[in-house]
């Protein structure tokens, strides 16, 4: 979760797409430049540990766009993909 939050915030597209699962992952991803992310708040984690193969985040991402703050609210899934952790999708609220 961290790592692609730093994706973001650095604009590694190519990062992003590589770190989704193959059955949701789109074509391409285009980041918006004007987007700048200042902070990321881990409010909950469900599994994901060690032996688990899969689990939640739940996160607010706080960015700044034309000199405006705002934020994103997600409960993100992850699960392993040929040994790694990858984003699936977002649960709905």
């Amino acid at each position: 979760m961290r790592s692609r939050y730093s994706a973001f915030a650095v604009g590694d597209a190519d990062y992003l797409l590589r770190s989704w699962h193959s059955s949701t992952r789109p074509g391409r991803l285009r980041l918006d430049p004007g987007q700048r992310w200042t902070r990321l708040e881990v409010l909950g984690v469900d599994r994901g540990g060690l032996f688990d193969t899969a689990g939640t985040v739940r996160f607010r991402a706080h960015y700044r766009e034309a000199g405006r703050p705002g934020s994103v609210d997600e409960h993100s899934r992850f699960v392993r993909e040929d040994g790694r952790w990858v984003y699936l999708d977002a649960l709905p609220d």
